[in-house]
């Protein structure tokens, strides 16, 4: 196969990120990279060092266009921080076979660095420093990369909820309830909800 006449990291991991959207992340390698490049494997390293390179170009994508401008300060800390929040869910969202990778190297693309940098900023200027600190980052963190993961793998709406709307409600009579209850909460009301009730209690 012809080399390409122009590479460029943003082509490679446009090239990647289009093999995960469109076959899930056990598909990606640089075999399928470089099919979808229209290239030979032994041409990408070229490029690339090894798969895990490619990953961390695919997170840097994902991660480049997530508004990290702190929001205007006059608002509460927890708007600003929800809105930090939603910021990132919309970024990763868009490409949901990919968020295990955001979660293995957030820390290596520029965008959740800076989207960190910020949202650590606000919870200093609300009193939460040290421990406390390190803990609602790593909270904030589990909820957004957790939520999306549930939103589009198990969905309020999906067979999973079903199923357990039928289990025997005389021996689950919460969790029948809970599930059948479940229809009429949306996506963006579980997100903005559960998100909530976590910076309600960070701020205790």
């Amino acid at each position: 196969m012809p080399r390409p006449r122009s590479l460029t990291p943003d082509r490679l991991a446009a090239a990647a990120l289009a093999v995960v959207d469109r076959d899930g992340l056990s598909a990606l390698s640089m075999r399928t990279a470089a099919k979808e490049l229209g290239m030979s494997p032994m041409a990408l390293y070229r490029y690339v060092s090894d798969r895990d390179e490619l990953e961390r170009l695919v997170v840097d994508r994902i991660l480049d266009d997530l508004d990290t401008a702190p929001p205007p300060g006059g608002a509460p800390w927890p708007e600003r921080v929800e809105t930090m929040a939603v910021r990132l869910r919309d970024a990763v969202a868009r490409h949901p076979e990919a968020v295990p990778l955001t979660l293995a190297h957030r820390h290596r693309a520029v965008g959740g660095l800076r989207w960190s940098e910020t949202v650590l900023g606000i919870l200093t200027e609300a009193g939460i420093d040290g421990s406390r600190r390190v803990v609602a980052l790593r909270a904030l963190h589990a909820y957004v990369s957790g939520a999306i993961q549930l939103e589009h793998r198990g969905p309020l709406a999906g067979p999973g909820t079903l199923a357990i709307a039928a289990l025997p409600g005389d021996l689950y009579p919460l969790l029948t309830a809970t599930a059948r209850d479940s229809g009429r909460v949306a996506a963006d009301e579980e997100f903005l909800g559960g998100l909530r009730m976590l910076l309600r209690g960070l701020g205790r």
